[in-house]
């Protein structure tokens, strides 16, 4: 109980923090749906908490296809279309094929919330954006005012997933010259890199780390890994992003101080810098990453959303209509 009210305390901290910032972001609101269908919200986070209940990585997972998704033109559900002859799928794209996931959950909120609402009246694009704060609080993180009224896209594009989604590859000023198009600062870049502190990443994606890198990977670390992912073969095998895969910490930023990010891209963050600095304070002050990290999760769900008469409400979130 006293953890659950710790929690509350710090999502109303946090909310009335953001109150003040939400209309200079876009047109969204967060009170679209409290009209339209009341039950909505309510409706998705119970669907959530129940599929993180069962699996604690499905909290990550859900949080990175929203990411995933605002990375290619926008907070528009392009990432749950599935291919088709007019379809090129950002689900076979390098970031996402055989790694994205939590699709399953995604359709039977969906399914579920048109029946609350009695027709389909929830975008799958507002879906991811409800699901990711939802997976964040369910996992321990903060809490924040998500702006809705996104509408859901009829394309998408494997080759701007493979262009626009972060590498894990990348070095500080990629990082810095990617997140920028996207309209994000460097504040943006450290907090919601910190989304690293739930979750687990593949072999395939931090092996040339473990291996070839000595000058910014802790030995031991290094090592260590090398157990779980060999030099060759085992390129699904997993290893968690921090030591606390399923609890939303500062254990992330920590782990960076020591040289123990376990991908190329995390460890960037920590190599010198003009990052170091926010890392440190992270990896120190709770609250002050919680806020951080909320307040660019609103910057990045704002990103191109489609509105009024454009997109459509996808009936099926992997079908254009």
């Amino acid at each position: 109980m006293a953890l659950l009210s710790a929690l509350y305390l710090q999502a109303l901290i946090i909310m009335s923090c953001l109150a003040f910032g939400l209309a200079s972001y876009s047109p969204l609101s967060p009170a679209y749906y409290n009209r339209v269908c009341p039950q909505a919200l309510p409706t998705i986070r119970s669907i959530v908490e129940d599929a993180v209940r069962q699996e604690r990585r499905m909290g990550a997972s859900l949080l990175r296809l929203h990411f995933h998704d605002c990375f290619v033109n926008g907070c528009d559900a392009s990432i749950l279309l599935d291919p088709t002859p007019t379809i090129d799928s950002e689900k076979n794209a390098i970031p996402n094929a055989n790694s994205a996931r939590g699709f399953e959950v995604i359709d039977r909120i969906k399914a579920q919330v048109d029946k609350v609402c009695g027709r389909p009246i929830v975008s799958c694009a507002d879906i991811l954006a409800v699901a990711a704060r939802d997976s964040v609080f369910a996992l321990g993180g903060p809490y924040w005012p998500v702006q809705l009224g996104r509408r859901d896209s009829t394309t998408a594009s494997r080759s701007a997933a493979n262009n626009d989604i972060p590498s894990p590859f990348m070095d500080l000023p990629a990082l810095i010259s990617n997140f920028k198009k996207q309209g994000l600062n460097v504040n943006d870049l450290v907090a919601l890199s910190g989304g690293h502190t739930i979750g687990f990443a593949q072999c395939r994606v931090f092996r040339n780390r473990i291996y070839n890198e000595t000058n910014n990977v802790d030995a031991s670390f290094a090592s260590q890994l090398q157990a779980t992912c060999p030099r060759t073969g085992g390129d699904s095998n997993l290893a968690s992003l921090d030591p606390s895969p399923a609890v939303f910490d500062t254990k992330y930023f920590s782990n960076l101080l020591t040289k123990k990010g376990l991908l190329h891209s995390d460890q960037a963050l920590y190599n010198g810098g003009q990052t170091d600095n926010l890392v440190r304070t992270y990896s120190t002050n709770f609250f002050a990453f919680s806020k951080d990290f909320a307040n660019s999760m609103i910057k990045m769900g704002n990103i191109k959303p489609l509105t009024g008469k454009k997109g459509q409400i996808r009936l099926n979130c992997g079908k254009v209509n």
